[in-house]
């Protein structure tokens, strides 16, 4: 098989006997055999999965923020790159991880299917449309999978609708969208996402709600922006102050601990209104 570019195509045989299609680098391949054995030598097992979640999001620290690394080629396939993370690749890649270590497995075959059952629909590649773009919907179908719970409700969330239009109103920003079938594909799910309400916490009610925060918890920033459900998300971590911090792929630059506890950090981010909390199970 040719070696195009740094990348390399591999095949996947899901269950169902079909054929998908992973993009990944032997420089990856190489990182993903230094960092399973990385966790698998520092791991202690426990029954408080956030603890997981939270050890493996730290040894992804100084890891380069790179926006966009899953709009590569000109087919929708299942992208492995652990060499730059933007905020929602660090969140799917600590999950699969950490499912890895959970379940005492280790070797990359395990760690493509978790990605996948993440990442898509229902757990399966099947096109473009069928990767989870909008986060609101990443928590409903992963929730759906008991990969996580959504917790923003017992923790004092209130409703809210709104049309979800982003992607099909900015059909030049994703070169998948020339395609009309991918472009049909996002109308769909945009339509399935405006029709479903979610919660969300006010920022202004974070803090006196903060204890019930806990690490390893999945935050996604809700925004104001049209057509948009959210802008933002990492790992809440609660750090010696005693206070939950952000550990996410910043835009500015790598995966880090926001400085400023979550409570603080959110009065800085414009068009933010609050936040989703999931627990990964």
């Amino acid at each position: 098989m040719k070696l195009k570019s740094l990348f390399i195509t591999l095949l996947l045989i899901t269950n169902s006997i079909t054929a998908q299609q992973i993009t990944c680098s032997a420089k990856d391949k190489e990182i993903f055999t230094q960092k399973i054995a990385q966790l698998k030598k520092g791991y202690t097992p426990t029954a408080d999965f956030g603890k997981t979640i939270v050890y493996v999001g730290k040894t992804f620290l100084g890891t380069p923020y790179v926006a966009k690394t899953l709009e590569i080629g000109t087919k929708e396939s299942l992208v492995i790159n652990l060499q730059g993370l933007d905020c929602t690749t660090f969140v799917e890649n600590v999950l699969a991880f950490g499912l890895l270590l959970k379940n005492n497995k280790e070797d990359f075959e395990a760690y493509t299917k978790y990605l996948e059952k993440i990442r898509y629909k229902d757990g399966v590649l099947n096109g473009y449309a069928s990767r989870l773009h909008y986060f609101s919907e990443w928590i409903a179908n992963n929730q759906q999978k008991g990969i996580i719970k959504n917790n923003t409700a017992d923790i004092g969330g209130v409703e809210i609708e709104k049309e979800i239009n982003f992607m099909s109103t900015h059909r030049d920003l994703y070169p998948f969208l020339k395609e009309d079938k991918n472009f049909e594909g996002i109308l769909q799910s945009e339509k399935v996402v405006s029709e479903s309400s979610f919660c969300f916490l006010p920022k202004e009610e974070v803090k006196e709600n903060e204890e019930s925060i806990a690490s390893g918890d999945i935050i996604a920033l809700t925004t104001s922006i049209k057509g948009l459900d959210i802008t933002h998300t990492g790992i809440a971590t609660r750090e010696k102050d005693g206070r939950i911090h952000l550990l996410h792929a910043s835009s500015k630059g790598q995966v880090e601990i926001s400085e400023l506890p979550l409570v603080d950090y959110l009065k800085k981010i414009k068009n933010n209104i609050g936040i989703m909390i999931s627990r990964p199970q």
